[in-house]
């Protein structure tokens, strides 16, 4: 139940298949623990960093092999013309978060030439304990905060203007409904409160992970309540190509899809090899997507249902920069959104209808590179929309107005 909300030092807490030929096996990857969330290195990479200072070296590391990305992503038209995400709030869903972001980010900016953020954290279901708090994992809560400060990262610098804001719980999610069901207690909040325009989720866990399919369809009301109310929400397809990592540890040794990136939804994002000058054409090795075995093809992939052969929806439906893991790219897309956002004039909600109706453009070609993960045969990439990389990536320059165009 929602409760009297309080504020304390800033946060805000309240008592809520296709297989094209030629695609081969790739060796096999240490298996993950028992139980334990899948974080990309570079949200491990917090792990033992406490202090802010210690945290911004972790970030400055961690995205030190990035170019620029707005310079990749054509966003300065837009940025020219005061198309930054001003008025438009993003939020990040997470567990715990990183109490210090504020701090962290500002830091950050200030070292990198970048404006000051405005970030603001809810705990909607409750107080999130410290990362150094009795009972707590520290090297999850660490990984968490690692998380945390990366997408905020990753949505200030496509999307300066607008405001974010971290969604943080004190359940951890790990594998299967674990600490999933208070995530969308948070998302009910934001709904509730209007306290979000977009929300990115840097997770997933297989669907095979679940007890039952109706666990996993259990969780959409929040989903579809919110989308109802105009929020946009993007996930990323995963980091484990076309598997995915076993609750009990370990990997499956067959095709699955991540959740909540296969749910219709969310609007799902795969990544790209390191973009430099201009978006990279080439799909990052363990980017997450393939076919839902629980959701049904929605009515706007019928478009494509002749590539993807499948009655079944198929994910993702866009990439962007992701090697650093596909949780950088869901924040950069969530970024994107938030100048159509502000260039709408308010929120997009659900947008996967506008993508696969033929009218959005610039989009660019995802075309070479494959999934094969951990010995499992992967999905390749391929000219036009394929099942691994959906329409591609973009230039935000062409493909903002044109999304907002498609809208209206």
């Amino acid at each position: 139940m929602v409760g009297r909300s309080v504020k304390s030092a800033g946060v805000l807490v309240v008592g809520a298949a296709l297989a094209l030929g030629g695609v081969v096996a790739a060796p096999a990857v240490a298996a993950p623990a028992p139980g334990q969330h899948s974080f990309s290195a570079a949200a491990r990479s917090f792990v033992g960093a406490d202090t802010v200072e210690q945290k911004v070296r972790r970030m400055e590391a961690a995205l030190a092999a990035l170019p620029r990305l707005a310079t990749a992503y054509d966003v300065k038209p837009l940025w020219d013309k005061g198309t930054d995400g001003t008025g438009i709030t993003v939020a990040t869903l997470v567990s715990f978060g990183d109490k210090a972001i504020q701090s962290v980010i500002d830091s950050y900016d200030q070292r990198n030439g970048l404006p000051k953020a405005n970030v603001q954290i809810l705990e909607p279901v409750g107080h999130v304990p410290g990362c150094r708090d009795s009972g707590v994992d520290t090297a999850t809560c660490q990984s968490w905060g690692g998380e945390t400060d990366l997408d905020v990262e990753m949505i200030h610098t496509l999307a300066p203007g607008a405001k974010i804001v971290v969604i943080a719980t004190p359940v951890a999610e790990t594998e299967g409904i674990d600490g999933l069901p208070e995530m969308m207690r948070a998302v009910d909040y934001a709904t509730t409160n209007k306290s979000a325009d977009i929300i990115s989720m840097s997770f997933g866990t297989a669907e095979d992970n679940f007890d039952s399919n109706a666990q996993i369809t259990g969780l959409d009301p929040a989903l579809q309540r919110a989308s109802a109310a105009g929020i946009t929400f993007t996930a990323s397809s995963g980091d484990s190509g076309a598997t995915n990592h076993k609750k009990a540890g370990g990997y499956f040794s067959t095709r699955t899809a991540s959740w909540p990136a296969s749910d219709p939804n969310v609007t799902a994002v795969g990544g790209t090899n390191s973009v430099s000058g201009k978006p990279n054409t080439t799909l990052w090795a363990d980017s997450g997507g393939g076919l839902s075995k629980v959701y049904n093809r929605p009515g706007w992939q019928d478009s494509v249902s002749t590539i993807t052969k499948s009655t079944k929806r198929s994910f993702p439906d866009i990439t962007m920069e992701g090697t650093s893991g596909t949780s950088e790219s869901s924040p950069l897309f969530a970024a994107v959104l938030a100048l159509a956002a502000q260039a709408k004039g308010g929120r997009l909600g659900q947008v996967n209808t506008a993508l696969y109706g033929g009218k959005v453009t610039g989009f660019v070609d995802v075309t070479s590179g494959n999934n094969s993960y951990n010995g499992v045969t992967g999905y390749s990439a391929a000219k036009g929309f394929d099942i691994v990389s959906g329409w591609g990536t973009l230039d935000a320059a062409k493909f903002v107005p044109s999304l907002v165009a498609a809208l209206h």
